[in-house]
């Protein structure tokens, strides 16, 4: 993927966006899920941790060893959201992999990981004296 453009990537396509917000809506039942935004895209995180999101055209999740090889056989490819810096344990899921039901397994698997993880330690605001 290319470096991020002056004014920011380009946006998600209209549809991957419904996709995306179909595909992860059971997710607001889940005690601890966050929704909110990376790189500008919709995002879901639990404990401090990207489990999936979007980053322009493409679904992004994030899995185990065994489970990024499993993918990776099935089309999904490293996430890189600047060129030759892979985000380690993210892969992007193949198009025909980005619909609400065939992500939705991909999604379990990325926020169990995600849940198996240490929580993130929140950062403090430095305050300028």
């Amino acid at each position: 993927m290319a470096e991020r453009p002056e004014g920011g990537w380009e946006k998600s396509p209209p549809e991957l966006m419904e996709r995306f917000e179909t595909g992860t809506a059971w997710l607001t039942t889940e005690p601890g899920v966050e929704r909110r935004k990376m790189f500008g895209y919709p995002a879901c995180f639990v404990d401090g941790h990207l489990f999936t999101s979007l980053f322009r055209d493409r679904w992004v999740v994030r899995l185990p060893d065994e489970a990024r090889a499993e993918l990776s056989t099935q089309g999904g490819e490293a996430f890189s959201p600047m060129a030759g810096r892979p985000m380690t344990g993210y892969l992007l899921l193949p198009p025909e992999l980005a619909t609400p039901d065939a992500a939705h397994p991909w999604i379990e698997r990325a926020l169990a990981h995600a849940r198996s993880l240490p929580p993130k330690m929140k950062r403090s605001v430095r305050s300028n004296r």
